[in-house]
C-alpha cells in the first residue's frame, strides 16, 4: 500500500479512539514541567523554608496565646471611653 501522510493517521486512530473510549484527559491547567537550574532551585527551596519557618512561628505564637487565654484588646486611653462622659453644651 501507499504510505499514510500523517496528519491523516493521527485523525484515523483519533476517531478509532474516539469509538473506543468516551475517556477524556483532563484539560491542563499548568504550564508544562520545564527544567531549573541547580541554583534556581535551591533559591526556590530556602524561600518555601523561610515562608514555611514563618508560617509555623505564626501559629506556634497564636496556639500559644490560646492557650495562655491573652487577648489582644485596644486601648485608647484619650478615645471613646473619655467622649462619653463630656457633657453637650448647646452654644444658644
Amino acid at each position: 500500500g501507499s504510505p499514510i501522510p500523517t496528519e491523516e493517521r493521527r485523525l484515523r486512530d483519533k476517531k478509532h479512539l474516539d469509538d473506543i473510549t468516551a475517556a477524556r484527559l483532563p484539560p491542563l491547567h499548568h504550564s508544562p514541567a520545564k527544567l531549573l537550574s541547580i541554583e534556581e532551585s535551591i533559591a526556590i527551596q530556602i524561600q518555601q523554608k523561610e515562608a514555611y519557618e514563618e508560617m509555623q512561628a505564626k501559629l506556634a505564637a497564636q496556639k500559644l496565646a490560646e492557650r495562655l487565654n491573652i487577648k489582644m484588646l485596644r486601648f485608647e486611653p484619650e478615645g471613646e471611653a473619655s467622649m462619653q462622659y463630656r457633657e453637650v453644651k448647646d452654644e444658644d
